[in-house]
């Protein structure tokens, strides 16, 4: 594993661009897989980073400027806007993949029917599903994400922890029996665990990408803290 910090990000206001530290107001290290380090090595092969310079804090024409290298610009080397990526990048793709409707004949480049929960922010959801479903600890994800603490984790993303109430019933079987004795084991989605829809916490329900098969998890109660 290689470490990557997360530093400022240019974030809008106004249609400004403008440097800002991340979630939370603060840098922080995310372990990095070394396939995703050799995809990133590969990319800075090709697209070199460009320094971009930016107001500090707020678009305001007073404010302290800074140059940072940006690993994606734009076609032109400037920092890309959200809005501008959503709407000629990341919404296309969706539509292309069967995830949202395809754009309406005669709509303007911006214009699209997809909903927020469609949105980019939806990537962050899939990493920490992904993490959890794979076994992470639910504090080492909390520091990755820059949560305050791992409750708010654990209250975003506790149904997709596939082991939940599996260990507790498989102890059970340990003490009491086993296979050859005709017991049963509790097997990983039975219904009283929280992967069930039924068991599933209220506000986490499959969105549009799930009932296709897009393997995308999202919180879809609407709140953007996860």
């Amino acid at each position: 594993m290689v470490a990557g910090d997360r530093t400022p990000r240019p974030g809008p206001l106004g249609g400004k661009l403008y440097y800002a530290l991340p979630k939370g107001g603060k840098t922080r290290s995310v372990d990095m897989p070394a396939s995703v380090a050799a995809e990133l090595r590969q990319h800075i092969a090709r697209f070199p980073p460009v320094e971009v310079e930016l107001p500090w804090g707020g678009p305001g024409e007073d404010m302290e400027r800074k140059k940072f290298p940006l690993l994606l610009t734009s076609r032109y080397g400037n920092a890309v806007a959200v809005n501008t990526w959503n709407s000629y990048v990341w919404k296309p793709a969706l539509a292309k993949a069967g995830v949202i409707p395809p754009q309406a004949e005669g709509a303007k480049p911006w214009q699209w029917a997809a909903a927020p929960k469609d949105g980019f922010h939806v990537l962050r959801h899939t990493y920490s599903s992904v993490m959890l479903e794979a076994g992470e600890s639910v504090v080492t994800l909390a520091r990755w994400l820059g949560h305050s603490s791992p409750t708010i984790t654990w209250a975003h993303y506790a149904h997709f922890m596939p082991e939940a109430g599996n260990r507790g019933r498989g102890a059970i079987d340990a003490l009491f029996g086993d296979g050859e004795s005709g017991v049963v084991v509790s097997g990983r989605n039975s219904p009283a665990t929280p992967q069930s829809p039924r068991a599933s916490p209220r506000g986490f329900q499959g969105g549009s990408a799930g009932r296709r098969g897009l393997s995308v998890r999202r919180d879809c109660s609407g709140q953007r803290g996860g």
